[in-house]
């Protein structure tokens, strides 16, 4: 079989988030229950942001890798923050099946994954989403968030005040929901239901004190341990779920920071988003909870989208072949 090459608007087209978000729910059960593998991230820091990193995986369907460079400003000029590919093997001959584009898949899965993650932490009745970041993951978070709780509020927060507002009314016109930009984290997340973090902030930009009782927060942009969203604050007072335990807690920056000032241990992660899903650990207690949820990004995400749109591109005869 030649090698097929699935570009990013083949990508968003075949990836909706219909698909995306029972995906995304069944390798993180898979995950949690031993079905499949992943090494840790490997990743090189380039500076203001930029990162390169590597994330083999192995799952039921398929085994592969992503190489991956992450580029922050990437989004103010039109272009994905996430280049690369993602490179599916064949799991009974080993020969390179698919390579498609990295940035497409990653944007939809990871706020895919967040969506599934709410739909089993936050309230029924949560209706207003609270995006802290302008970028591509607060617009593909929104789009997926939208899909699993009755969303009739969005307020957008950034440090540029101008794209914050541009944001809102991207979403506005596209989402038809009201959605508005706010000056501060403490105004956008008064009032806030569901608070998605997708920042490349170093230091925390959200306090314990911005957030009330019974929201759910979904901690996704700070990808290294170096970097944390949340302050100390917060950490402790969430019940706090990983989507992978390890990962999480050698390289969640939040969850060092409090366990390095000696105020949680490891014990405070309550375990993986996969458990939850799979009925095997309790989620949200009470309606009171402080969730959070802490978004590392695994590959056999990767892999589980990956492997379903290289299926959907062979049934519509979309993509380019290649002699490899």
């Amino acid at each position: 079989m030649p090698l097929k090459i699935i570009d990013h608007e083949t990508v968003e087209r075949l990836l909706t988030y219909d698909a995306a978000i029972p995906l995304m729910r069944e390798a993180m059960i898979a995950l949690s229950t031993g079905r499949t593998q992943q090494t840790l991230r490997q990743i090189i820091h380039m500076g203001g942001g930029r990162m390169f990193g590597v994330m083999p995986g192995a799952t039921e369907s398929t085994v592969g890798a992503k190489l991956i460079s992450v580029f922050p400003d990437n989004f103010a000029s039109g272009l994905s923050s996430h280049q690369g590919g993602v490179l599916l093997f064949d799991p009974a001959t080993g020969a390179p099946v698919a390579l498609l584009q990295a940035g497409a898949v990653t944007a939809i899965r990871t706020a895919a994954a967040s969506a599934a993650a709410t739909d089993v932490l936050a309230r029924e009745d949560a209706s207003v989403l609270a995006l802290l970041g302008y970028g591509e993951q607060a617009l593909t978070h929104a789009r997926a968030i939208t899909r699993i709780r009755p969303i009739r509020k969005i307020i957008v927060w950034g440090r540029n005040p101008d794209l914050a507002a541009g944001m809102a009314v991207k979403l506005e016109n596209e989402l038809h929901i009201s959605a508005t930009s706010a000056p501060s984290v403490h105004v956008a997340c008064a009032g806030a239901h569901i608070i998605c973090a997708v920042t490349a902030a170093a230091e925390p930009i959200l306090y314990g004190a911005d957030v009330a009782l019974g929201t759910h927060v979904n901690l996704v942009g700070a990808g290294t341990a170096a970097q944390r969203e949340a302050d100390d604050t917060l950490v402790v007072r969430g019940r706090l779920f990983a989507d992978h335990r390890e990962g999480v807690l050698k390289q969640g920056g939040e969850v060092l920071h409090a366990i390095a000032a000696g105020l949680i241990g490891e014990s405070h992660v309550q375990g993986e988003i996969g458990e939850v899903m799979a009925g095997t650990l309790t989620g949200r207690q009470t309606a009171e909870d402080v969730t959070l949820y802490k978004s590392l990004g695994a590959i056999v995400q990767d892999l589980a989208a990956g492997w379903f749109v290289f299926q959907r591109a062979l049934e519509l005869g979309l993509g380019v072949d290649a002699n490899f």
